[in-house]
């Protein structure tokens, strides 16, 4: 079993390193329903244009997709529904002063398994400028280059 090799990313929002630059990035885990575990587990998530937000006290992933599972009948939960992000409340305070005070935004990044629980990593993020993100563009060209030759 051990030369088997598995993957642990359910989805990744590489959009994401693009439109923004990310300052600092933790991990929460999600509340999630039997049928959404599920569907994630088969690769039915889509986390671009999702974002993070401290409602009420509590740390919220709004706006991620996680598709219908296709046996799960009655028990199947809407796909864009806001889901709740499990993180200590101190966290939760920090998260609430820095994208209120800096202008600062939680974006998820990647969706993931470890010891068998599907956990986010939630970057703090600041939007890039349309020019950032040129430069960004050429460098990377610029180095595939190099690299060819």
């Amino acid at each position: 079993m051990a030369d088997r090799k598995f993957n642990p990313t359910l989805a990744e929002n590489r959009k994401a390193r693009h439109d923004y630059t990310v300052l600092e990035s933790f991990e929460c885990g999600i509340c999630l329903a039997g049928t959404e575990v599920k569907s994630a587990r088969r690769g039915g998530v889509s986390l671009a244009g999702s974002y993070a937000a401290v409602l009420g006290g509590e740390l919220w992933l709004v706006g991620a997709d996680i598709a219908a599972y296709e046996f799960g009948n009655r028990f199947n939960q809407p796909s864009k529904r806001n889901r709740k992000l499990l993180v200590h409340a101190r966290e939760v305070r920090d998260m609430k002063m820095k994208t209120e005070a800096k202008g600062l935004t939680l974006v998820p990044l990647k969706m993931y398994l470890k010891g068998g629980r599907i956990k986010i990593e939630l970057g703090v993020c600041r939007g890039k400028a349309l020019h950032d993100k040129r430069d960004a563009l050429k460098k990377k060209a610029m180095k595939r280059d190099m690299e060819r030759m």
